[in-house]
């Protein structure tokens, strides 16, 4: 009976200890988010389907996930990044600017992959030779998207001649697309009114305010406090009959008229791709970041009918 005690004992250590060796070798991967946002998170389910899809799974235990979300608060954004990387990560993901921002300031080491985000240049986020960090690599866009969205507005409304929008001034990311949108607006004959929002508190009086200004559109900038009240934006401006239009495929499904810009599922798709070949080789050699592949036209059936609207053949229906 001793022999046999013995023998488990062994066989229980040896067991525990394969256990735990084998939880050691797990990869892990934390994703930051500034807010929770029925857009946003379009690009944190792409990103964790490209890493299901290429083996990183936490359901079937080959990955594991710490996630920490803002809820919109800078103080708490940094907070949580540091939570997120006493966790000794392989990766920390970043959705949107202010993430990827406070994250690269926090970490030299541990590799950081953004999305949602502008380029690192536009962001502030490279040296006096105009490199990004060498932990930084993932997914971002470029202005562009602010002027293929823009004039796709002539196409539904030709006679549009005044473009109102609200904009949080405290995001550089939102200051930079309002200014592009300015400069993109003049060239299409177009003028734009504004007001600023500091937060998704205020955004229902801020629109009001502003559509009684009688805009003939409103164009919905890429800001973390649109994000976060886009709803109410959407039921303003509705009830004004004004036509939002925007740059976020997202946002289209959620009450936008029309947009041209990126799918933000694909780009936390294409973020979790280059996760994914981080993992595999544990090497930042032959990554970086890289600019947003996937760009498309989408209308919002329900707006279309509203604003009596028929989108030709090069604009899908959003989910």
């Amino acid at each position: 009976m001793k022999n046999i005690a013995t023998f488990i004992c062994v066989v229980f250590l040896f067991s525990c200890s394969s256990q735990n060796k084998n939880e050691k070798n797990i990869p892990s991967v934390g994703f930051l988010d500034i807010t929770e946002d029925a857009t946003l998170a379009k690009a944190r389910s792409g990103f964790f389907d490209a890493l299901s899809k290429n083996g990183f799974s936490e359901e079937k235990k080959t990955l594991k996930v710490f996630k920490a979300n803002a809820n919109g608060d800078i103080p708490t954004l940094s907070q949580s990044c540091d939570y997120l990387l006493s966790k000794d990560l392989d990766v920390l993901a970043t959705n949107t600017t202010l993430s990827t921002v406070t994250a690269v300031q926090r970490t030299k080491k541990t590799p950081v992959c953004m999305m949602v985000a502008p380029r690192p240049d536009i962001a502030g986020l490279t040296d006096n030779q105009g490199k990004p960090p060498v932990n930084l690599f993932g997914v971002y866009e470029t202005l562009d998207y602010i002027d293929t969205a823009v004039t796709i507005i002539k196409t539904f409304f030709p006679a549009a001649k005044l473009i109102g929008t609200i904009y949080n001034q405290s995001e550089p990311q939102s200051r930079d697309a309002f200014a592009r949108l300015e400069t993109t607006a003049k060239k299409e004959g177009m003028e734009v009114i504004s007001l600023p929002v500091n937060n998704s508190s205020e955004t229902q009086l801020v629109t009001q305010s502003l559509l009684s200004k009688k805009p003939d559109v409103f164009f919905a900038l890429p800001d973390n406090v649109i994000f976060g009240s886009f709803e109410t934006v959407v039921q303003s401006c509705n009830t004004a009959k004004v036509p939002v239009f925007t740059s976020e495929a997202g946002l289209v499904s959620r009450g936008a008229l029309a947009s041209f810009g990126a799918d933000f599922y694909q780009w936390g798709y294409q973020a979790g791709e280059q996760a994914a070949r981080y993992l595999k080789t544990k090497s930042l050699v032959g990554l970086g970041p890289e600019m947003v592949k996937v760009r498309s036209r989408m209308y919002n059936k329900k707006a279309a009918v509203l604003f009596n609207i028929t989108p030709d053949s090069s604009f899908v229906p959003a989910d």
